[in-house]
């Protein structure tokens, strides 16, 4: 497993696919993060997150089934791991602390 620090796309990434739950296949992700965090992305790049998270262990993937509408193709469904629930944590963790001193030195 490769470091599981988080930039700032892969954060979001990574809540998506827990927010997607069984939909978290790339282009439902795509369709998230616009909605959610109104941001517009292109496929590739969230393919490439979805590659860096796994690849970082805090994603597993697997292939659903094939469907009529996708011409037989199968989508890769995306979970988090354990390491990836862990990695969320401490990323909001780390946040929160933040903010809350921001906050005490502005008052």
């Amino acid at each position: 497993m490769k470091g599981s620090n988080l930039g700032e796309f892969e954060e979001i990434v990574l809540l998506i696919v827990g927010i997607a739950g069984e939909e978290a296949y790339g282009l439902a992700i795509m369709e998230l993060i616009k909605e959610q965090a109104g941001r517009s992305t292109t496929i590739g790049a969230v393919h490439a997150v979805l590659s860096r998270l796994e690849d970082k262990g805090l994603l597993n993937s697997k292939l659903g089934g094939a469907t009529k509408e996708r011409g037989g193709r199968r989508k890769r469904i995306f979970e988090i791991t354990a390491a990836g629930r862990r990695a969320l944590e401490l990323s909001r963790d780390l946040r929160v602390n933040l903010w809350e001193q921001y906050a005490i030195k502005t008052v």
